[in-house]
């Protein structure tokens, strides 16, 4: 049995560690039936959501920003795992738990399975574009694949001339760039020496290389080594992610600087805790 649980605040790499985990299992695959115990997620499942996913056969799992698409050739099914949410790709069909929403039957005999607990995450169908999708169409770039350290720059100076806004609150704007919550927004601003208060506004276009890099160096590496885990977080081999090893900044309040050994300090920010070095990052 292969799981993936994901943990209260999924970031861009423990939703890219879920699409590489199921995406094997899936791709290629023709849902043979679907049971839908829960309609009530973060929108009401229409009805007639079963019959129209019934015979059709995935062909991709895509990522768009911390949405799930499973791309079938008649439409898409929209995946957002919330705050609780997990996709597990289970043998046999086992007994659904009480927060077990979702069924999706494969033609090999493999159950793909929609957990969660709070609710919180979304599960849709459309068969429009599903680039006009409204979740969708206005979503900013995406900082890993097939984007250049240089292109993230120009997009980010372009979007922050003359904003005053905290430039921790600028790259954490999904409409400008997707996939940076709070942990990687720390890291990369300590990485690139920047203060999470300083207006966006007034970092210098350098700067803003440098900042562009730390976030795509710091995604993909959390990628590759199976996301970060805060709390239940488990990669599809059923191991936690350990990136949260390595974290310079993010919940560190005290621990010394791994660059100057002065120690870090938190502060709230946006109704988010926010961790930085006071000497390093300026």
């Amino acid at each position: 049995m292969n799981e993936i649980i994901l943990s209260t605040m999924p970031e861009l790499p423990e939703v890219e560690t879920t699409r590489r985990g199921i995406a094997p299992a899936c791709c290629g695959k023709t849902i043979t039936a679907v049971t839908i115990r829960q309609r009530i997620l973060r929108w009401p499942i229409p009805a007639g959501v079963e019959q129209a996913l019934a015979g059709t056969t995935i062909h991709r799992v895509t990522r768009r920003a911390k949405y799930l698409l499973l791309e079938t050739g008649h439409g898409t099914v929209i995946i957002h795992l919330g705050m609780t949410g997990s996709l597990r790709v289970l043998e046999n069909a086992p007994a659904a738990e009480k927060h077990d929403h979702i069924d999706l039957q494969l033609s090999d005999g493999l159950l793909l399975r929609f957990r969660d607990p709070r609710r919180f995450g979304a599960f849709l169908w459309t068969t429009d574009p599903i680039h006009d999708h409204p979740l969708l169409k206005n979503l900013g770039i995406e900082p890993v694949d097939n984007i250049s350290v240089t292109e993230i720059c120009d997009h980010l100076y372009h979007h922050s001339r003359k904003r005053k806004t905290a430039i921790k609150t600028l790259i954490m704007d999904q409409k400008i760039i997707t996939g940076v919550g709070n942990i990687y927004a720390c890291e990369s601003l300590f990485l690139s020496g920047i203060h999470p208060k300083r207006a966006a506004g007034r970092i210098s276009k350098q700067r803003y290389h440098n900042l562009a890099g730390a976030i795509q160096s710091i995604l993909n590496q959390a990628i590759q080594q199976g996301g970060t885990t805060l709390q239940d977080f488990r990669n599809s081999e059923g191991k936690p992610g350990y990136f949260q090893q390595q974290l310079s900044a993010y919940g560190r309040e005290g621990a010394p600087c791994t660059i100057c050994n002065t120690p870090i300090r938190r502060f709230t920010q946006s109704q988010r805790s926010s961790w930085y070095c006071p000497h390093c990052q300026h």
